[in-house]
């Protein structure tokens, strides 16, 4: 069901507060061809509410004769930014970017941020936007979360469907999503509300199974067999099963680029207002899985780039898998269990 002008502004309205927006501050609003109407216009209205200069910055779309989907995430790295200066600085020097557009693993973000920037992503209908508002309770969940995984030095995760695999920690930062960009150099996803780092290099060893129900992002399908991945090195070395596996292999082979089986980020979702079967109302198009990927208990993992967390891999395909009913420990203790939250 859609949701009034009135409780998006009122939405906006707590996140920029959480961003400590200010009067007189700057915000540039990042638009391209598939922003959402109602999503902008109505953070232009909370914007003006707070006293703050809103800006548009409406850029052309790249990547759609490359890539073989039109979700944003499907193709990453090349942005509309890429070699466009004049639009980079503009964001540098704004207070505020609110990116309705997706500039996610672009080197040009990197750039951003290192000056100080803060970048809040928000490209979910907005029905989802208002029934995942962002709170301060979010991101202390969060932050206790991450306390947690700072300290640790292995996950291990397991399933009954016979997941079975291990990860060295500690060589890269955490990603903390609350859903708000309260710090200079912050960048931020609403809706969200999960935790993650990037196992070190190499270190990713073991089995993961699939098992019905599972969700693969971007194509935005539930698993209906069990596809099991054979973790060696550092690197997704085997990808076994039926019809649902050798679609995923096709799709990884069309990159024509071996970093994309790397292990990208691991973690666990923490945010209760998200629901795994959300993805399975909407279109294709019309949501990028934010549910899925944030649901409380679930154990998130992805392939490809590492250049969000420093490192030099910028593979162009990034899966993010979010499972359901795993184990999730570090140095031993767990954190999830059998798929449930397990809190202080």
């Amino acid at each position: 069901m859609s949701v009034s002008d009135y409780e998006l502004v009122q939405s906006w309205s707590q996140v920029l507060d959480l961003c400590k927006l200010a009067a007189g501050q700057t915000v540039t609003l990042l638009t391209s061809a598939d922003t959402n109407a109602q999503t902008l216009r109505c953070a232009i209205l909370a914007v003006r509410q707070k006293g703050a200069i809103a800006n548009r910055l409406d850029l052309q779309p790249v990547n759609g004769g490359v890539s073989l989907s039109r979700d944003p995430l499907a193709y990453v790295g090349t942005t509309p930014l890429t070699g466009n200066r004049a639009a980079v600085e503009m964001l540098k020097a704004s207070d505020l970017v609110l990116d309705l557009m997706t500039l996610l693993f672009s080197a040009e973000q990197h750039e951003i941020l290192a000056a100080g920037g803060r970048i809040l992503l928000a490209v979910e209908p907005p029905e989802i936007l208002v029934r995942m508002t962002p709170t301060m309770e979010d991101r202390t969940r969060v932050l206790a979360a991450s306390a947690r995984l700072q300290a640790a030095k292995t996950m291990h995760v397991t399933s009954a469907a016979g997941t079975d695999a291990t990860f060295a920690l500690g060589d890269y930062p955490m990603l903390e999503e609350y859903g708000f960009v309260d710090a200079p150099g912050r960048w931020d996803h609403w809706p969200s509300g999960f935790l993650a780092t990037w196992s070190n290099e190499g270190s990713a060893e073991g089995t993961i199974v699939l098992a019905p129900g599972d969700i693969l992002l971007p194509q935005k399908s539930y698993v209906t067999a069990p596809i099991t991945l054979r973790l060696a090195g550092g690197y997704v070395r085997a990808i076994e099963g039926g019809y649902e596996a050798g679609h995923l292999r096709d799709y990884m082979q069309s990159f024509g680029d071996p970093e994309v089986y790397a292990v990208s980020h691991i973690g666990w979702g923490l945010q209760r207002r998200a629901h795994w079967s959300v993805m399975g109302f909407y279109d294709r198009e019309a949501t990028i899985g934010m549910d899925p990927r944030a649901c409380a208990g679930n154990f998130l993992w992805s392939t490809g780039p590492n250049n969000e967390a420093g490192g030099t891999r910028d593979a162009a395909c990034h899966i993010d898998i979010p499972m359901r009913g795993c184990t999730v420990r570090l140095d031993g203790e767990a954190v999830v269990t059998d798929g449930t939250l397990v809190e202080e």
